[in-house]
């Protein structure tokens, strides 16, 4: 699966890493491997599995797009596929900038999967304008090197669509085809008091009081309830009791540590989206504002709602046919129940196929292969993946035992021996070359990045044992 025949075709995927590669939690937090959101992971572990096919190699590129690795990109690769989620918003338009530059010098084929406009529930996408110039330029460049550019919805298709562009297909996100054209979801005929439910929810979609107070019912009403989170800023709550983001002001969701959920170790946060999936397959409901979230417990064959609280959520639903709810009609008085049982996946199990059948048209069309059409379907992956052991699930950081402290510490020991070492490297070459004049540079320089790299956790881990 990591190897490749001689001569055979090389693809460069964006993502976070490797569905291959294991990392400590530590070390998956640090280097900030799910780009602030862990869903973004849940599609692109898919297009990993989707495109790895025989004599074909797969390599992660990261999320950042590096302008000046333009050359050795064209030298190494056949092919750069970009999947991608909310990527036109004015929050994401540094990073949009510089992955247009990388594409603009690229001379292969790109590929985007499943981009996505954000704008409101009522598709308006008036607040985008101040983009339009830069969005152009990108979908440009990628045209010129594809024969189309894959949408996540009608949103988005309609938006490119206004702004002069036809090559534009709907084929959703790559992360409901993970397992191709086959999507069984098991659904019981009601929820009981015993029902396990797994619940998730934005920072800025909680802020809803109707979204908060059907939460709030779940916690009371259901006591095998727990809430999954997916910010960044959320797993660094549970594994360091970090409180420096502005997300910690929104004490009301149970990733902050003074919430009775948080506090009786009924939350959960997952790197890796293999153990995500597994551990949604022994829950009985699924339900939120986390499209991604959801879209794994729906791959788990665990049933799942949407509760969509922007076009980039509705336009996904709406053309995977998920059962789903927009939150500003979501009724007063909602609860688990009712939601279960308005919840029909007919539509969304028996358009299934049809939708997968243009997602690799899509892919053909682009000069791109599947595992499903054109290798063993997956098992290969699949059997690479049952060898490796992944990190567990980041859990609320209630207790100073001696095992959690040592972790955390022994990880941090070893992040300052890393550093020590690379300062004296620095300053052994820089005397070295006749340059110890920059030596004392060197060093503050090199404090800096210690400073960085070490100080912030440490804090948190000594902050956390006192606590």
């Amino acid at each position: 699966m990591t190897s490749m025949p001689r001569g055979g075709r090389r693809i460069l995927l964006r993502s976070g890493k490797s569905p291959l590669s294991v990392l400590s939690i530590e070390d998956a937090l640090q280097q900030n491997v799910i780009a602030t959101n862990s869903g973004n992971l849940v599609f692109s572990d898919a297009a990993f599995k989707i495109l790895s096919t025989p004599g074909t190699e797969v390599v992660s590129a990261g999320t950042r797009a590096d302008v000046s690795a333009a050359g050795r990109i064209n030298d190494e690769y056949d092919v750069f596929v970009v999947p991608l989620a909310n990527a036109f918003r004015p929050s994401f338009e540094r990073q949009l900038r510089r992955l247009t530059r990388l594409v603009q010098r690229l001379k292969i084929p790109v590929v985007v999967l499943g981009v996505g406009a954000q704008a409101g529930l009522n598709y308006d996408a008036t607040r985008l304008a101040p983009l339009t110039p830069l969005v152009k330029e990108f979908v440009s460049a990628v045209l010129d090197r594809s024969a189309s550019i894959g949408v996540r919805g009608e949103f988005t298709e309609q938006y490119l669509r206004d702004l002069g562009f036809q090559d534009v297909e709907v084929i959703g996100c790559p992360s409901l085809f993970l397992h191709g054209d086959r999507l069984p979801i098991h659904k019981a005929e009601s929820l009981t008091p015993e029902s396990r439910l797994s619940v998730n929810g934005s920072h800025s979609a909680l802020r809803n009081k109707r979204l908060a107070a059907l939460l709030a019912r779940t916690y009371a009403d259901y006591p095998n309830v727990r809430f999954v989170g997916q910010n960044l800023s959320e797993a660094r709550q549970l594994h360091w009791r970090d409180l420096s983001d502005p997300n910690s002001r929104v004490t009301s969701i149970p990733t902050h540590p003074s919430h009775p959920l948080y506090q009786a170790d009924k939350v959960r946060l997952y790197i890796d989206p293999i153990t995500w999936i597994r551990e949604l397959a022994d829950v009985d409901y699924s339900f939120g504002s986390r499209i991604h979230g959801n879209i794994a417990a729906l791959l788990a064959g665990t049933p799942a709602t949407v509760i969509c609280a922007d076009s980039r959520t509705l336009e996904l639903a709406r053309y995977f046919e998920i059962p789903h709810h927009r939150l500003s009609d979501l009724p007063a008085d909602m609860n688990a129940a009712d939601l279960y049982a308005a919840a029909d996946f007919g539509p969304l199990v028996k358009g299934h196929k049809e939708r997968f059948l243009r997602f690799t048209g899509f892919l053909a069309r682009n000069g791109l292969e599947n595992t499903f059409e054109h290798g063993d379907g997956g098992a290969a992956f699949e059997a690479e993946m049952a060898k490796l052991t992944f990190a567990p699930p980041v859990r609320p950081w209630n207790t100073a035992d001696l095992d959690s402290v040592s972790t955390r510490f022994n990880w941090l020991h070893d992040r300052l021996d890393e550093a020590t070492r690379r300062t004296a490297q620095l300053e052994r070459a820089l005397t070295g070359s006749g340059r110890g004049g920059t030596a004392a540079g060197a060093r503050k320089s090199a404090y800096r990045r210690v400073r960085s790299a070490v100080g912030r956790p440490l804090k948190r881990a000594l902050r956390a044992r006192r606590d």
